[in-house]
């Protein structure tokens, strides 16, 4: 007989409101759709990601919600999420201090381009994962 681990069974062990999940749905739609407007724009997708009024919104739902979220499997999608636009936030930060350098200009856009793949696959999975009731880490 295995014993089951306690962070797993505590943050599955209750069912989400489905108010809950409708929130972590809007957020992953919100940051998706920041991400087009990159794509389509004339901006850099991950400036579009970080400064965009839909990303910034989704965050503050994400903290504003996130209690609402505790102790069901939706919490680690809010987590998930949080951490997404926050490490975006650092690797931009990151890309400017190389950009004002000449050497630094093409490992800044490299970094973009980079954290630009990584921002599709993070709302990628975690919103598939979302649609299968997983929790993000498992």
């Amino acid at each position: 007989m295995t014993t089951p681990d306690p962070r797993t069974s505590q943050r599955t062990s209750a069912e989400p409101l489905p108010s809950v999940l409708t929130v972590a749905n809007l957020v992953y739609a919100l940051h998706a759709f920041a991400i087009v407007v990159g794509i389509a724009g004339a901006a850099t997708v991950i400036g579009s990601f970080v400064m965009s009024l839909p990303s910034i919104a989704a965050v503050v739902l994400n903290y504003v919600k996130r209690s609402d979220a505790r102790g069901t499997w939706v919490e680690s999608h809010y987590r998930w999420q949080i951490r997404t636009f926050w490490f975006s936030i650092v690797w931009v930060v990151i890309a400017s201090i190389l950009f004002v350098t000449v050497i630094g200009i093409p490992l800044a856009f490299a970094i973009l381009g980079f954290v630009t793949l990584w921002l599709a696959y993070r709302i990628g999975k975690g919103w598939l994962r979302l649609r299968d009731h997983r929790p993000m880490y498992d």
